[in-house]
């Protein structure tokens, strides 16, 4: 076997396993009982990429971000708007155009959401050396950038 291949036989494991722990612990369900808005997955994604982003954001920029298609995005934004949650204003840079932006309701309850999951990352990495903390946020983030390039590449 090529070089590369000890590094997939070590990492591909790794990266399953990460996956299903995340994905059957209760940090997820947690966090999001800590929103307290018994918002679903979509939602919650929703408001937390525009949190993130700390600024409005159009419908197809948050599809992008949340890697589904435009008419889901613009579903969740519908039944999240129907809630209070996000509310459309006009793009200052294209009249046509709306921007999603979250209310003060949908801020919070993105809040709660974010504290908890950070909470849950911070306390897994209490013992970790800031200078590591640091490294894995780094190679992460080069990670997912690389990973979303290839596949937007036709």
């Amino acid at each position: 076997m090529p070089p590369e291949s000890d590094l997939l036989g070590e990492l591909l494991p790794r990266l399953t396993r990460l996956s299903a722990v995340l994905t059957r612990s209760p940090v997820i369900e947690d966090a999001q009982r800590a929103a307290g808005a018994a918002l679903d997955r979509p939602g919650i994604g929703v408001l937390t990429a525009l949190r993130l982003a700390a600024r409005p954001m159009r419908i197809g920029e948050i599809a992008e971000n949340q890697q589904v298609a435009g008419p889901h995005v613009t579903r969740t934004v519908t039944g999240l708007e129907q809630r209070g949650m996000v509310h459309r204003v006009t793009d200052p840079d294209d009249q046509r155009a709306r921007l999603v932006e979250l209310t003060d309701e949908g801020a919070a309850a993105a809040d709660r959401y974010v504290q908890t999951v950070f909470g849950f990352f911070t306390d897994a990495m209490a013992e970790w050396s800031a200078e590591d903390q640091r490294t894995l946020g780094l190679l992460l983030g080069r990670l997912v950038d690389d990973i979303a390039a290839r596949l937007a590449t036709p």
